[in-house]
């Protein structure tokens, strides 16, 4: 990922951390694709309409309609974008939600920053590693 401009799909019904998400990705490198979904269902009709699957996925885990535990539990199981990895992205940060979500295929758990700047700094360390 880091010669080629990273795509994104971020799967989040909050729409202030949507928009605050979109932000740092902006304030990171206005040319990174990132669309969003508002829960697991829609974003599993993303998927399968896509023509290209996305880098990355980050993934809420309290939504209505389909959690993120069903998303996951879905993708993982031989979905099209089953080999893209899923970061979870949530406001849960206890130890049996974050096994739980290691076990069922996640790649990386983040707990959402409060503050702009460690969200941009999160983002930028998992979108472009090698330039820490």
């Amino acid at each position: 990922m880091t010669t080629n401009i990273p795509t994104i799909l971020l799967i989040d019904d909050d729409i202030d951390d949507q928009e605050m998400f979109l932000s740092a990705l902006e304030f990171i490198d206005e040319s990174i694709i990132c669309n969003t979904a508002p829960n697991g269902y829609e974003a599993i009709m993303q998927l399968n309409s896509a023509g290209t699957l996305p880098d990355l996925i980050f993934l809420d885990l309290n939504m209505p309609v389909m959690n993120g535990v069903q998303f996951l539990r879905e993708v993982k199981a031989g979905h099209k974008a089953k080999d893209v990895p899923v970061i979870i992205y949530s406001t849960a940060s206890d130890i049996q939600t974050i096994n739980e979500a290691k076990q069922l295929g996640a790649f990386q758990f983040i707990t959402k920053p409060e503050k702009f700047s460690e969200l941009v700094g999160i983002l930028h360390g998992l979108l472009y590693p090698a330039t820490r």
